[in-house]
């Protein structure tokens, strides 16, 4: 069976020539075909192609050119991508570039990796690209399953061969002729650094040296690239160290005197050779004479280096699950190192720290290209370029922005200029900082080259978190100071970086605030919010990234590394051993953590942040006005809160804990009071509508969501460690043991399923009636206040697990917020939902929507709020504070795919989400759908979410940014579905039909 060349169109790739009514398949599809016949027929056989082009493409085309580059295939995409892939036969896996071959119409990186799209696209648009072909990720698996490809592969691999000798009149292995030699290069759909090297030169041995010597009429220059072959093929193929040869290289320019490897003579490179020939008898290893027998081995090494350990670890650390292996691209070489006129270089299309519209690039003369990227010599800024070789130049500038425009987006490119002629190698969407991110979304939107929705599809999440917290610099990430003083590290917990020195406890942090400390504890409570909100950053021992400490720094944007099980922490001595090393730190040391990395620095390091520019605001509006995106609100506790999250864009509150409100010290003696003694709950009342007006007022005609109060009361209450004197006659107390006594009654063996939420209200209903007075009351002082005020508070009882649970609250509160509303005489807009976080609310979801009020017949629940740090920690039976502990294990050993407190678990979880929601629907259609957990924040998430048909997602202030962008990117991808017609949300919730 020979091989033939795909020209798959984007989402019929492979599959297209299987179906398509084609003489050469329909007959037979497994008949041998040549190669070189495929070469030139296969447009007509698989797809329609394109003709190379030099007019401009228009925004449209761009648009869906770039869409295309980038691999925005629609949700769902990967697993069909990976059905088609699997199965398409061995027929179609070589595909030409460059030369006589067409253009693929719509490549599809999926199958011909990063570097293999590029360069189809260059070659549309009538870029100059040095010939070859790209072997698919199709063959990377039939690889992967035999550790080889078959020899109809290998011998279809030749005839390819044979295509690129004849487009350039040179040959493959001559001995007399003008050798043709091969660069070899992976290619996945995304770039991967841990993937294999670039190997040049490929066809040089004893024989070809001497042709191509001969050829070219240069010694000097063959015999270059040949030690360059014999450096790369050992270190990348055979694994021999690259420092083996350097050190044979620094050997000889000290004897000769020479400082650069361009002042090697011809006869001294000869000895090079000889030297590099011996690192290979040093290992034990051959240098293959054959030149396929080297291509072969080149071949081989790419598509074995999809699973060795650095690129399975890249992938793991940056969640990619979607890709089914990498491609190898085989081009013709050019050479940089042919002289004064020749010349290497890689460039951005625009700066990628800034994003301004300025090339930023380097090169070489006389070089290869490794010689740009490994800091052999010191290369030259791009610019200088146009004095040296000035028609090379001007040609490079067209051709970058033909590109930019044709993809509109920012550009990285590699090229050569051989004897003044220019060829692209590669192009890609370039790397950027959220800065950078930001100013070119804008710009390129500005200046007409892409879309709104485009542009927002090329701004990461991890762009906005960038921006909005103090980070560490990419310099300092790098620097000597900042590596060689990392002494732990431990889960990230909240964003961002801090500095500041060590202290053990709340008191002594909230004592020192204005020195700026980092609050150390073994495991924060809720007691710990003091001295955290006065903290730079925090650091615990131990809980998870969902731990109390992690919530709440998440929650104020504040740095928190958290789950750093390498420090022993003696709060009591106040010191902080390092259990690895035994470093000791005491109170007062200054030091540095990594909220994004969740690394713990011994020394004070310089943070930095990027202001919030013009374009972020900007294009971050273009996400709200996506159809049909789900709005994006806030969890806040406070006045301040809430004003920080709507000018972050948040359009309401969807979680108001009203227990944070509790422990301001002036408050706690007050709550603890009435807990213990039943005493002072009209004092607690007006701490809360204080509080309530705060947070309305701030939200003013947005949504205002008020939890009810949920934790257990043992949270407010002291350990009996603490009890004294004092604090018993702060608590109004005579005897110490009577304290101890009523703290050890309210004691509960599993406080977190024990009382609280809904049942602590139903057995304290007093409290109910207290915090529904406090928030209706807030709402008419602002109305008595103002007439053109418009408080919207809604009322969510949470920890609901049966009907007549939320049947007996949603009634008293109604009961409360009507009486209210008669006694001030205003008419207040309010509503009553529930928190789904017990699964057994989710399965009688239909229950509790459709509930009416026996006296009016109205609906008794507008909304659910998913609760899914709860819902996620009672369906898989685990707590998410002691988590930390198996996780990373279960996630090391494949156990778990993702966290489930971190991205939600689509198929448990999710499901009963899923049918909680359109058993929710269908009993009660106008019922407001959302979520409120920590995975209200997560991108991921939040593209489920939207599957699902949820109205909105709340999250922490400083993740709104991020949430208003992955909503948007959600929505857009929803829209692109190949498998659903302009559905909206609600749609897709009431077509899912659960079996149980």
């Amino acid at each position: 069976m020979m091989m033939m060349i795909s020209k798959a169109s984007f989402a019929l790739v492979m599959v297209s020539m299987l179906s398509a009514p084609s003489e050469a398949f329909t007959a037979n599809p497994k008949a041998p075909r040549s190669f070189s016949s495929a070469w030139s027929s296969s447009s007509s056989l698989l797809s329609q192609s394109a003709k190379p082009t030099t007019s401009s493409t228009t925004t449209s085309e761009a648009n869906s050119t770039a869409e295309v580059f980038e691999g925005k295939t629609p949700s769902g995409i990967d697993e069909m991508m990976k059905m088609r892939i699997a199965q398409a036969s061995a027929d179609v896996c070589i595909v030409p570039f460059g030369g006589s071959a067409t253009p693929v119409a719509n490549p599809d990186k999926h199958i011909l990796g990063g570097k293999g799209l590029g360069l189809q696209e260059m070659s549309k648009i009538g870029v100059q690209v040095p010939p070859g072909f790209t072997l698919t990720t199709e063959l990377c698996q039939s690889f992967e399953a035999t550790n080889n490809l078959s020899d109809e592969v290998w011998a279809a691999i030749r005839e390819a061969v044979q295509q690129v000798e004849a487009d350039t009149g040179k040959e493959y292995g001559t001995k007399t002729g003008n050798p043709l030699l091969f660069s070899c290069r992976s290619g996945a759909a995304v770039s991967m650094p841990g993937m294999m090297d670039t190997v040049l030169n490929i066809g040089l041995n004893k024989d070809t040296v001497q042709a191509l010597a001969k050829a070219t009429g240069d010694e000097r220059f063959a015999f270059d690239a040949y030690r360059r072959l014999l450096d790369m093929f050992g270190d990348v193929v055979l694994g021999i160290p690259h420092h083996a040869f350097e050190a044979k290289m620094d050997t000889l320019k000290a004897e000769t005197g020479v400082s650069s490897d361009t002042d090697f003579t011809a006869d001294q490179l000869k000895i090079l050779v000889e030297l590099y020939y011996k690192v290979y008898d040093d290992f034990g290893l051959e240098f293959p004479q054959d030149p396929f027998e080297q291509l072969q081995a080149c071949v081989k090494a790419v598509f074995g280096s999809w699973n060795s350990e650095r690129a399975i670890k890249y992938r793991q650390i940056n969640e990619i699950t979607s890709l089914v292996g990498t491609a190898c691209n085989l081009q013709c070489m050019v050479f940089g190192n042919l002289g004064a006129t020749s010349g290497t270089g890689v460039a951005f299309s625009r700066d990628p720290g800034d994003g301004n519209a300025k090339l930023l690039g380097e090169y070489l003369i006389n070089a290869q290209g490794e010689d740009v990227v490994a800091g052999i010599r010191t290369p030259e800024p791009i610019a200088t370029m146009e004095k040296v070789l000035p028609e090379a130049y001007a040609q490079f500038i067209d051709t970058v922005d033909k590109l930019e425009r044709h993809f509109g987006d920012m550009q990285d490119v590699e090229f050569t200029v051989e004897n003044g002629k220019l060829w692209m190698l590669q192009c890609r969407s370039g790397k950027r900082t959220g800065q950078a991110a930001f100013k070119i979304a804008a710009d390129m939107v500005e200046e007409g080259l892409t879309t709104k929705e485009a542009a927002l599809q090329r701004v990461e999440p991890d762009h906005v978190k960038q921006i909005l917290h103090p980070s560490f610099s990419k310099e300092v990430l790098n620097s000597t100071e900042y590596t060689s003083n990392v002494v732990a590290v431990g889960l990230t917990g909240g964003p961002g970086a801090a500095v500041g020195k060590l202290v053990f406890s709340t008191e002594q942090a909230e004592a020192q605030t204005n020195e700026g400390v980092i609050l150390v504890r073994e495991v924060t409570s809720p007691e710990d919010v003091g001295g955290m909100w006065a903290s730079r950053g925090i650091l615990t021992a131990r809980g998870g990234i969902t731990s109390h400490a992690a919530v709440v720094a998440r929650g104020w944007g504040k740095p928190c590394v958290c789950g750093c099980e390498d420090l022993d922490i003696d709060e009591e001595g106040k010191t902080m051993t390092i259990k690895s090393t035994g470093k000791v730190f005491k109170e007062g040391d200054l030091i540095s953590i990594n909220g994004n990395t969740g690394e713990v620095i011994g020394v004070p390091i310089e943070t930095s942040s990027v202001g919030v520019q013009g374009s972020f605001g900007k294009v971050l509006s273009w996400a709200d006005e996506v159809a049909d995106s789900m709005k994006v609100l806030t969890n806040a506790d406070s006045g301040p809160d809430a004003t920080r999250a709507k000018d972050l864009g948040a359009k309401g509150i969807g979680l108001t804990r009203t227990e944070h409100m509790f422990f301001a010290p002036e408050r706690l003696p007050v709550v603890r009071r009435w807990i213990l003694k039943g005493e002072g709950l009209s004092q607690v009342q007006d701490f809360q509508r204080s509080d309530f007006r705060d947070i309305l007022s701030a939200m003013d005609g947005l949504p205002v969501t008020i939890r009810m109060l949920d934790p257990p009361l043992h949270e407010f209450l002291p350990r009996v460690g603490q009890v004294d004197e004092d604090l018993a006659a702060e608590l109004g107390y005579s005897y110490e043991q009577d304290l101890i006594d009523d703290i050890e009654d309210l004691h509960e063996e599993n406080p977190m399923l024990g009382l609280r939420g809904c049942r602590l209200a139903i057995v304290r209903p007093e409290l109910t009636t207290m915090q529904v007075e406090a928030i209706i009351n807030a709402a008419a002082d602002l109305l008595e206040k103002d007439a053109n005020a418009k408080p919207f508070p809604r009322i969510m009882i949470p920890l609901v697990g049966g009907l007549p649970e939320f049947e007996q609250q949603a009634l008293q509160i109604k009961e409360t917020a009507e009486k209210v509303k008669k006694e001030r005489g205003m008419d207040i807009k309010y509503e009553i939902g529930t928190m789904i976080e017990v699964p057994r609310a989710a399965l009688i979801a239909d229950q509790i929507a459709g509930l009416r009020d026996p006296n009016d017949g109205t609906y008794l629940c507008q909304f659910f709020s998913y609760g899914t740090n709860d819902l996620t920690q009672m369906t898989f039976g685990i707590s998410r504070d002691d988590a930390g502990a198996f996780i990373p294990t279960y996630l090391e050993k494949g156990i778990l795919m993702d966290d489930p407190f971190k991205s939600i678990d689509q198929e448990g979880v999710g499901w009963l989400i899923k049918l909680s929601a359109a058993k929710g629907r269908a009993a009660n259609p106008n019922l407001s759908l959302s979520i409120c957990g920590e995975h209200g924040g997560d991108p991921t998430s939040i593209a489920f979410f939207d599957s699902v048909g949820l109205d909105y997602v709340s999250c922490s202030p400083f993740r709104v940014p991020v949430a208003r962008l992955a909503a948007a990117h959600a929505a857009i991808n929803r829209a692109r579905k190949v498998d659903i017609d302009r559905v909206n949300r609600k749609t897709v919730v009431s077509s899912f039909e659960p079996t149980i």
